[in-house]
């Protein structure tokens, strides 16, 4: 029998034509024998300007459907999966080579393990990269430790959502992407947090692509009313889950 890593990529026609760096650094990974990625790449609308990019390759699912945001697009395209893990690679950013294989050892070797993630470097314009102060250490992350970092640091989390690696059943479980406009993978992430020990890797997992089209850098993204009531909600939501003594595993 096959395992299958669902990759899900929530995309918009500004972002479409970094669909084909995404596509190489899925190429580029190596499995395990008997484990397979499929890619389902949901546009947050029905345009005609993201199915041209899609890649030609039977490994691949390209789906439309309402804009509703990257949350919604990719809560959605869950509906066309089937396999135990799932990945998310936003339309932008890439893998780097073995980012995969070390996600899917960590949660084979340990069902106590619900998630992981890894480091991050910004891939700048003109191609360098830059890292981040302050990662974790490597190896499990223990319930709360995520929120409590989150909250003494200006709601900035210790490790990043986009190179999110989870278990598909406790993902269905928790909902998916949070219903905001924004931070609905921040959402997430302290909704695993509250529920489950999760990974952190120090190897460098994604390349986090800056440029100027990139919904994070808008200025709609850091204003003050909006923000704080994305913060607040978040916040409520892992609280919430934490009080009430659910575990996973259950």
């Amino acid at each position: 029998m096959t395992g299958r890593i669902i990759i899900v990529t929530a995309v918009h026609a500004p972002s479409a034509g970094f669909l084909g760096d995404a596509y190489k650094s899925l190429c580029a990974q190596e499995l395990p024998a008997g484990w397979e990625w499929q890619w389902v790449i949901q546009e947050d609308g029905t345009t005609d300007r993201v199915r041209p990019y899609v890649p030609d390759d039977a490994r691949v699912t390209f789906r439309q459907g309402r804009a509703g945001g990257p949350g919604v697009a990719r809560t959605i395209a869950l509906a066309h999966t089937r396999g135990a893990y799932v990945k998310v690679l936003d339309a932008d950013d890439q893998l780097t080579e073995g980012a995969l294989a070390r996600d899917l050892a960590v949660l084979e070797a340990d069902p106590a393990i619900g998630w992981a993630t890894s480091r991050v470097l910004d891939l700048l314009p003109d191609g360098s990269t830059a890292g981040f102060p302050g990662d974790p250490d490597e190896g499990p992350i223990e319930r709360g430790t995520v929120l409590d970092a989150w909250k003494a640091n200006g709601f900035l989390a210790p490790v990043h959502p986009a190179t999110l690696f989870v278990r598909r059943d406790l993902l269905l479980a928790l909902g998916g992407w949070m219903a905001l406009p924004a931070s609905e993978d921040t959402g997430l992430l302290l909704a695993l947090d509250a529920v489950s020990r999760g990974w952190f890797s120090r190897e460098t997992g994604l390349l986090y692509r800056k440029w100027e089209g990139q919904v994070t850098g808008q200025a709609a993204h850091t204003a003050t009313a909006e923000r704080e009531a994305r913060m607040a909600v978040v916040e409520e939501r892992a609280r919430a889950l934490a009080a009430l003594g659910w575990r996973y595993p259950a």
